[in-house]
């Protein structure tokens, strides 16, 4: 399945079209290397995708061509979510 419909189907990303600009902007990597949009994606891969400041590492556990929302939970496991601080700001505070 290719990495853009995947994070769509998922609903990992909202739209396809979105997915593809976030591949082709370079905040998703597949398996450490940076991915396109087009690349295949299979179970056992791991992603790591950038929202903003905020990265999120999940490993795909089955891929299916459609999924109601309540089953996209069972298409991936999310392995770690972390924060970017930007180097512009002051100290942050929990």
């Amino acid at each position: 399945m290719r990495l853009d419909k995947f994070l769509k189907v998922s609903r990992l990303i909202k739209r396809r079209t979105v997915a593809k600009d976030v591949s082709d902007q370079g905040r998703v990597l597949l398996n450490g290397r940076e991915a396109k949009p087009g690349a295949v994606v299979k179970p056992g891969d791991e992603l790591e995708i950038q929202f903003g400041q905020r990265i999120v590492t999940v490993r795909i556990e089955k891929l299916s061509e459609s999924a109601k929302k309540e089953d996209t939970q069972e298409m991936y496991t999310v392995l770690k979510e972390e924060y970017r601080k930007n180097e512009n700001e002051g100290p942050s505070f929990p």
